[in-house]
């Protein structure tokens, strides 16, 4: 489904935990990183493909989250011909999304990547708010940074640190898609995953690494 100039209507979701970390999930078979996203169907209204693809993707229910803030108006971003399959090429341009800001009222084991027969992720992991963009795809970051950037407001007041958007920021081991943080972490370090999960402590090996030398998640 796409509108007259060639976006698709699709939703985006920034998943906090209670320490203002923030979902990714990796791409099955694939070293590319992401938050949860996905296309709106015919008839649904934005919530609904939120709510519709946060169980899909990584098997929450609407009880497991409080919505905090969304986006006020759609964000767009084109797609590259390149990543264009050749039948849609001249008609479809790229994605029109609304982002949703979500709170995690659950725990980690709700968390489920195979709540159905098609999942998306085969790993995931969580992250500070301020991801550097330079580890986001190219064509991306724009919608990233406008994402984040608007919805950094509503952040619960606990987490008032400045961090760097821009593709120039280098601050991984405090900040970033490069410092390793545990989930579900016991006092004996033991990690408790969701079903279908796996967890990388360590990615700086998980992420591909594009033409420029900078690591890039999808």
């Amino acid at each position: 489904m796409l509108d007259r100039d060639g976006f698709r209507p699709n939703v985006g979701i920034v998943l906090l935990n209670q320490k203002n970390q923030v979902f990714w999930g990796k791409r099955i078979r694939t070293h590319s990183w992401q938050f949860p996203q996905g296309g709106i169907d015919r008839g649904e209204t934005p919530e609904q493909a939120m709510f519709r693809e946060l169980h899909e993707e990584v098997g929450l229910q609407p009880e497991h989250v409080c919505i905090v803030a969304r986006t006020r108006d759609w964000l767009r971003y084109e797609v590259p011909d390149r990543f264009i399959r050749r039948d849609a090429r001249g008609h479809y341009k790229g994605q029109k999304q609304i982002w949703y800001l979500l709170q995690l009222t659950g725990h980690d084991w709700d968390l489920n990547l195979r709540a159905t027969d098609h999942p998306e992720f085969d790993a995931w992991r969580w992250n500070d708010y301020w991801v550097p963009l330079d580890a986001v795809v190219e064509f991306k970051r724009g919608v990233y940074e406008m994402a984040l950037t608007e919805l950094a407001r509503f952040l619960p007041r606990h987490d008032q640190r400045n961090r760097f958007l821009r593709q120039g920021s280098r601050a991984r081991d405090s900040a970033g898609l490069m410092a390793p943080h545990g989930h579900g972490i016991g006092a004996a370090g033991a990690l408790e995953l969701p079903p279908g999960a796996s967890f990388e402590p360590d990615p700086s090996t998980s992420f591909p690494v594009d033409s420029t030398g900078h690591t890039r998640a999808f």
